[in-house]
């Protein structure tokens, strides 16, 4: 089974209290630290779709600062042997949420995070040009903590407020995207506890 490596203490701020920036492409009161992977989106495209996701480095393993290294091209491949598939990936997020609820940000929503990969969505390819990707730390045989779930709902509240075509039928997981290539959020991932929390956002 795999544990973390340290207790968290669910200490996140209320569902909401964050806010974006004037323009929308910055959450307030996230931790920022910029990713190089990024790019701009395409020319009148707009986003339409949030994408859910899980990350733990090494794998089934939390903490430890990994996740910032990998998202900003300055992981040790040789730190640990569950590194060295990643080797050579430019990979990305526009959001963590971490197991004590804490955010990072290392792309504006404006602009197109690298976290889709090979991707569709209705038929539609290439989800990393209209979407939104979070990540929140964890993996397919972990539970989730319960302060991820309330700073998810808040942080998509907040997203559907400013981008009116993420319904809730335009959030989906990684594993919905990708199918037979990605499983996260994995199975231990509520999603109707994550929509109720969203109808009271």
């Amino acid at each position: 089974m795999n544990r973390s490596k340290r207790k968290t203490a669910c200490q996140a701020p209320a569902p909401g209290a964050p806010g974006l920036d004037a323009d929308g492409g910055w959450l307030r009161g996230a931790r920022r630290l910029v990713s190089p992977n990024q790019d701009a989106r395409p020319a009148g495209c707009e986003v339409e779709l949030l994408v859910i996701h899980a990350i733990s480095l090494p794998p089934g393993e939390f903490g430890g600062g990994h996740i910032d290294r990998l998202f900003t091209n300055t992981l040790d491949f040789r730190a640990h042997p569950g590194f060295s598939w990643l080797q050579g990936l430019r990979v990305s997020a526009h959001l963590l949420i971490d197991r004590s609820g804490a955010v990072t940000q290392y792309v504006p929503f404006l602009r197109r995070a690298w976290h889709a990969g090979s991707s569709a969505f209705c038929g539609r390819a290439d989800c990393n040009d209209y979407s939104i990707g979070i990540e929140l730390e964890g993996c397919d045989q972990s539970p989730y903590e319960p302060c991820q779930y309330r700073v998810l709902a808040g942080i998509t509240a907040l997203l559907q407020r400013r981008w009116r075509g993420l319904r809730r039928d335009r959030i989906v997981g990684h594993c919905d995207i990708a199918p037979g290539r990605k499983t996260d959020p994995g199975p231990h991932f509520e999603w109707d506890r994550y929509h109720r929390l969203l109808d009271r956002a």
